[in-house]
């Protein structure tokens, strides 16, 4: 068997405060990395064969949205494929749905048994965002499934296993443009295409960095006191949205529950790069790396460039704990 590399890591730099803190040498992922891309970011991330793979948002300089896949040694710098992946259809009736969306983008890359699961956003022209659904063993080639859930939804993030012998994922429901509203919901499935037992997990809170909407980031963490879920938080400001990451704990058994949840955000859009770019003021989560206590996290920065924050699992339990 292969040895995993390291993943990416600093220590606390002198002076930081709160339980995270930014890569010196961010953004690891700048936004020309190819040689047509505008912008990359929203990403995400998983150890694959001793080195690193990934699946990876570029918007090219037609401004088209799409997915494209990636490989590191050392989860810093990037080899990123320069077409985006083509999906084999699972059968004759995906086919259908596969031919005719136009974007793809903010993916999550989650391991469970023997492959590794794809989820996105799916944007057709015709009746707007759903939840795309595939898989890869080698990051070569990709099969897509049928969509989890009907029009509009983002943010679909799978569990690294099954929960009481079901798949499970959280999403949020949309609307077709910006959409200035969003819960997080739990579902679950038997075989990754038929999705039911719908539960409401987390609402924004009126008046706080999370007042807008809320929505799910990395694959959630399982730690013994519960799931550790990092989550971006909106809040509608004078100047347009600022997106945020905040922490929470849920219950392992029932995921829906929350057990505390974050009253401040731990990180923010304070670095120039994450307020100046495509859009102004994000901090985006896609994508954590764990090894033992320590967690490194992949974050898109002003919608352009990506970024990697670091902190302690411990910590960030303690930050959602704290009121």
């Amino acid at each position: 068997m292969t040895a995993q590399a390291p993943m990416p890591w600093e220590d606390r730099p002198e002076g930081a405060s709160g339980p995270m803190w930014r890569n010196s040498s961010n953004p690891v992922i700048p936004r020309d990395l190819l040689p047509r891309s505008n912008s990359i970011f929203n990403s995400a991330v998983v150890p694959f064969e001793g080195e690193f793979a990934g699946v990876f948002r570029v918007d090219d300089m037609t401004r088209t949205m799409n997915i494209h896949a990636g490989r590191s040694a050392d989860g810093v710098s990037w080899h990123i494929d320069e077409e985006p992946i083509v999906f084999k259809a699972a059968d004759a009736r995906t086919a259908h749905i596969q031919e005719r969306f136009v974007h793809a983008y903010d993916p999550r890359v989650t391991p469970i048994e023997d492959r590794y699961w794809v989820s996105w956003c799916n944007n057709y022209n015709d009746h707007g965002p759903t939840i795309g659904i595939g898989w890869t063993t080698d990051f070569e080639e990709f099969t897509q499934l049928e969509n989890a859930f009907l029009p509009f939804n983002r943010n679909g993030v799978l569990f690294p296993r099954r929960v009481d012998g079901a798949y499970a994922m959280y999403s949020r429901p949309s609307d077709n443009g910006h959409t200035p509203f969003g819960d997080i919901y739990y579902s679950e499935s038997p075989d990754m295409i038929h999705w039911g037992r719908h539960r409401h997990v987390m609402s924004p809170i009126p008046w706080t960095w999370q007042g807008t909407k809320v929505g799910a980031g990395p694959t959630p963490i399982e730690t013994d006191e519960g799931w550790l879920l990092l989550y971006h938080g909106v809040l509608t400001s004078c100047n347009g949205f600022v997106y945020s990451m905040g922490v929470a704990l849920m219950d392992l058994e029932e995921p829906w529950r929350i057990i505390a949840r974050s009253r401040d955000y731990v990180l923010a859009p304070h670095a120039p790069y994450e307020q100046v770019g495509d859009v102004q003021n994000v901090f985006f989560p896609c994508a954590a790396l764990t090894e033992g206590d320590r967690i490194s996290v992949y974050y898109g920065a002003a919608d352009t460039v990506t970024g990697l924050a670091h902190g302690h699992i411990a910590d960030l339990i303690d930050f959602a704990r704290e009121r």
